[in-house]
């Protein structure tokens, strides 16, 4: 069976798909992606055994390389001969559903990692809303990555009931519980890292995974950390991601990262380094105001870290409330005072945390997850 999967950004293949592509591969199925162009397409397609091709698919609306796009895929569908097309993200996923449309493929399956619409207003909002109905009704099968996200679809009427579907407790991918395992981290490189940035034995780490943009709720975490160590001042604030233009962060906001010596911002690191970052933390913290589901929370989780996180769309599905972390506002305020009961209570941190891997390893292990993607294959 060919398998082909679209995306629009090279930066989430390690992400939603990673090693389920070579676990598929092992089994026979043969890989194909269809992605942006990316210097980094080589090197993953021989970490994670798959053919690819490179497309123009912008992140913004464009008729004419919207269109280009749709015939380029369509085409490498028919030459390929490929049975099942897989699309992921908005974008990715409109192009990959009309394309295989288009081409006759019997199995054309949308992966609704999140709903983009829900931080936007007017005009665009209706614009995002209609390109998620057109690809669910072109799509043979919807894929929700969390309850809270199939719930949302069926309210803002996106498709039927009977064609979306979740895998299992949620997730696009599941968690490699083996990696993210604070017992099996290499001792030597995180003391490594905590030379490399500055962090002594006696800092407590806040930490943070993912881009840097206001829809994560950066702003309001840079905010409540500055309560936080008024308070407590061994704090840091670790910061492991990029500062994007778009959805960019204030010019305020990113003075005060710049500026305050206690906030470590690393910039990209390569995926597979990230449980590494995880290590050096205390309590991970995501404040955003939107997700599909967030794969960080359930990597900090299987590193034993208790997280703070808010209750929106994605993250409500992410944690259980006072028993893997706690549920915070956007007020710094609230996050703030959340933050400081969990440096200062090490027994309800440690418990937390506890609680947070067996969490993950109960509901959220990749073979969990793979085994109901193999199910829509052969559907």
């Amino acid at each position: 069976m060919n398998i082909l999967h679209v995306v629009n950004i090279p930066f989430v293949i390690p992400y939603f798909l990673g090693e389920q592509l070579n676990h598929f591969s092992g089994k026979g199925y043969r890989e194909f992606i269809a992605c942006s162009p990316s210097e980094d397409l080589p090197r993953y397609a021989d970490l994670y055994n798959f053919s690819y091709t490179e497309v123009d698919i912008t992140r913004q609306i464009s008729l004419v390389k919207d269109l280009k796009a749709i015939w380029h895929i369509r085409r490498y569908i028919r030459r390929n001969k490929i049975d099942v097309v897989v699309g992921h993200t908005p974008k990715g996923g409109m192009c990959a559903m009309i394309a295989s449309f288009l081409a006759g493929t019997k199995v054309r399956i949308y992966f609704r990692h999140g709903l983009v619409y829900e931080t936007s207003r007017g005009m665009k909002r209706l614009v995002l809303k209609t390109i998620d109905r057109l690809t669910s009704l072109l799509a043979t099968r919807v894929v929700c990555v969390s309850d809270s996200v199939a719930r949302r679809s069926l309210e803002d009427r996106l498709n039927g009931g009977r064609k979306q579907t979740v895998l299992g407790p949620g997730t696009c991918n599941g968690i490699d519980v083996a990696r993210f395992d604070p017992e099996a981290i290499d001792v030597r490189r995180r003391e490594e890292l905590r030379t490399m940035y500055g962090l002594s034995d006696a800092d407590l780490v806040i930490g943070y995974v993912g881009r840097l943009v206001r829809d994560k709720g950066i702003q309001h975490l840079v905010d409540a950390f500055e309560i936080v160590h008024e308070r407590c001042a061994n704090t840091k604030l670790l910061l492991v991601g990029m500062l994007e233009q778009r959805d960019a962060l204030s010019d305020d906001i990113v003075r005060k990262i710049e500026r305050n010596p206690d906030i470590i911002c690393t910039g990209r690191i390569a995926n597979e380094d990230i449980h590494m970052y995880y290590a050096l933390m205390d309590l991970f913290v995501l404040p955003s105001y939107r997700e599909g589901f967030p794969t960080s929370v359930l990597e900090a989780s299987a590193m034993r870290l208790p997280v703070l996180t808010t209750r929106v769309t994605g993250c409500v599905d992410s944690i259980l409330d006072q028993q893997t972390g706690l549920f915070v506002s956007h007020d710094p305020a609230d996050m703030a005072e959340k933050m400081i009961w969990l440096v200062s209570d090490p027994a309800f941190r440690s418990r937390l945390a506890t609680q947070g891997r067996e969490f993950v390893i109960a509901n959220f292990q990749q073979p969990l997850i793979w085994q109901e993607i193999e199910k829509l294959y052969k559907a």
